[in-house]
């Protein structure tokens, strides 16, 4: 190997366009334009005022010191706690594991469970990383195309069509990124009972758990003990720069789990974790009610929007932030499209092609994460690039 030649592994890792995309709004911001941010998943909301004031408390009182691997016990209550109260799951503390973001969640989980040459199925569309994080374990990531037949979700008869022998594990994620959308309970279930019968794993990414609109919100751990479960408080608690997350795992892998957190982390981010003790406090759980109501406001504005300049919008988001928008209209080439948008009118958005191969050509994601006077502008200028547009 030549010294300055990286490994082979990083060959399948590929970039993340968003980020790419925001270092190019933050340049032209630089040299003094207004961009409209609607590509990075960071609602503009502050993190609510319980949970700073309990930073500082903690760093005042020198709270500075390494926690266990796994995290401060008395968070791991808070969190057992708010899934008996919200989502009726009974989640013992030791099953919790704090994390340094889902990321780092998603990264233990796979780690334990997954061998090399072994494949994990998930939906293509999808969260980029996740594909990634596997690859890195020079896994497979079998992306299964799915569609508007299922609301661009896995489902149960999907999984048993594409399981194969060396199918280790199963990722789902509801509400999902890039689309919005959600598993409903009782397919959520078939998913665990066909995954069960195939004696495999299930990992069910609920990282944007409490934001969901027009329906009962419920969690996977309420269905069964047997499925590791991602969660974090960057979305619903609007904690993204804090990097904290946690995980729940069945019983028999709380010890491996546990090893591997020590290698890799040494300890969830100290500071954080004291400040997520107030996450849960009744006032900032109002203030978080607040602001979901104020994103499903959002939701329903730019939807009406995008749809009356001519985006096709096939499934109506019932989560997260997201609006999945399919641009053929106007374009065969989305990531032209969102480049042409930013440079012309000033609008960031995330192009298909970030979110897997399926038809990404065809789509772009935009995040309603800027109040309404934000997204009225965006619209504006988005229209007035249509009617100019020639691609």
């Amino acid at each position: 190997m030549k010294q300055n030649q990286i490994s082979s592994r990083m060959q399948n890792i590929s970039p993340f366009y968003v980020m790419d995309l925001l270092a190019q709004a933050k340049q032209l911001e630089m040299q003094g334009h207004n961009i409209i941010h609607l590509e990075v998943g960071e609602p503009d909301f502050a993190t609510p005022p319980l949970i700073k004031k309990a930073a500082i408390d903690a760093i005042n009182a020198d709270q500075t010191k390494y926690t266990g691997a796994t995290g401060l016990p008395e968070l791991k209550e808070k969190i057992a706690q708010y899934y008996l109260q919200r989502l009726n799951a009974i989640v013992k503390p030791e099953n919790i594991i704090i994390t340094p973001g889902a990321s780092g969640a998603l990264q233990l989980a796979l780690s334990v469970l997954v061998n090399p040459d072994q494949s994990v199925l998930m939906a293509d569309p999808g969260y980029p990383c996740n594909r990634h994080f596997v690859r890195l374990l020079n896994a497979c990531a079998r992306s299964v195309p799915v569609g508007t037949d299922t609301q661009y979700q896995l489902t149960h008869q999907l999984i048993e069509q594409y399981w194969q022998d060396n199918t280790a594990a199963v990722l789902v994620a509801s509400p999902s990124n890039p689309t919005g959308t959600l598993i409903s309970q009782g397919e959520m279930q078939k998913i665990i009972d066909v995954v069960k019968k195939k004696k495999g794993f299930l990992l069910v990414d609920e990282i944007y758990q409490g934001l969901v609109y027009e329906q009962l919100d419920f969690s996977a751990a309420a269905l069964s003990s047997h499925v590791f479960v991602i969660n974090s408080f960057s979305k619903f608690f609007t904690m993204t720069g804090w990097r904290l997350g946690w995980l729940i795992v069945p019983d028999a892998f709380i010890e491996p789990v546990d090893r591997l957190a020590q290698n890799l982390f040494l300890a969830p981010v100290t500071v954080s974790q004291y400040a997520a003790l107030s996450a849960f406090d009744e006032k900032t759980l109002e203030v978080l009610d607040v602001q979901r109501s104020e994103l499903n406001i959002r939701r329903n504005f730019l939807l009406t929007g995008l749809i009356d300049l001519g985006f096709d919008i096939h499934v109506k988001p019932g989560g997260a932030f997201y609006i999945y928008a399919d641009v053929t209209k106007f374009t065969d080439d989305s990531f032209k499209f969102c480049n042409d948008l930013l440079y012309q009118a000033h609008v960031a958005i995330t192009p298909g092609i970030d979110f897997g191969d399926n038809q990404a050509n065809r789509y772009v994601r935009f995040a309603y994460t800027q109040n309404l006077e934000k997204l009225q502008m965006a619209l504006d200028r988005i229209s007035d690039f249509l009617s100019n547009y020639s691609h």
